[in-house]
């Protein structure tokens, strides 16, 4: 069972959160602004965290570039704005999901339970293998999750690091849509095709001139290509 921080400025949405969840056993911490959610999370550890965007006295933007300065501590935001680029900015803050407002309690905790899974499946696979892989100026340490490119570490959001190490590990081999969006975002994945557009593009801005490295197969997917 998870320990859940849900801030929010909505009561209403804080309780039916606190509802849902606590019926199937989780524990839940209200607050009320981005700021309360900032100072909780400097005094205890949650499973996971559920940021609106928009609160009082700090944004959810904001709360989440604090708490990504103390914790890796997954994240799903929530809002009322739907547009890609409030989706965008938010990954790059660092989030691991984006729900929309106003939003089905039954599937945020259906995409609650995916991210844990893939948490916990990133942590076990970190922990059994130790690789360094070097290609040109980029560096990837597998077992750290470290990024260097031409020996500046690179800040990715956890979902970055996902997918970047999953293509580095497959490098050279055509990746379809639906195989990457499988194997990084799980087979119990809720959101749609435009999200791994939207880490793709990312990415690339991460990795700035060895972006050249990830090669668009139309109609098909991508491919990390070193040869």
């Amino acid at each position: 069972m998870y320990s859940i921080l849900i801030a929010d400025d909505e009561e209403k949405i804080r309780a039916l959160v606190r509802k849902y969840a606590e019926f199937e056993g989780h524990t839940v911490t209200e607050a009320e602004n981005g700021m309360e959610a900032v100072r909780l999370c400097r005094a205890q550890r949650f499973d996971i965290i559920i940021l609106d965007i928009m609160m009082p006295e700090l944004d959810g933007f904001s709360a989440c570039r604090e708490i990504r300065k103390i914790s890796d501590t997954p994240i799903l935001m929530l809002s009322a704005r739907g547009e890609e680029y409030d989706k965008i900015s938010a990954f790059e803050f660092g989030v691991d999901d984006y729900m929309v407002k106003p939003f089905s309690p039954k599937e945020l905790m259906l995409r609650i339970d995916a991210i844990m899974k893939r948490a916990g499946k990133t942590q076990q696979e970190d922990a059994q293998k130790k690789e360094i892989v070097q290609i040109e100026g980029l560096t990837a340490d597998f077992t750290g999750r470290f990024v260097h490119v031409d020996g500046k570490k690179v800040d990715m959001s956890p979902k970055e690091y996902d997918l970047f190490f999953y293509m580095l590990r497959n490098r050279n081999i055509a990746l379809s849509r639906e195989k990457l969006i499988t194997e990084v975002w799980g087979y119990d994945f809720y959101g749609d095709d435009r999200t791994l557009d939207t880490h793709i593009k990312l990415l690339r801005k991460s990795l700035g001139k060895y972006s050249k490295f990830i090669v668009t197969l139309r109609g098909v997917g991508y491919r990390f290509e070193t040869n």
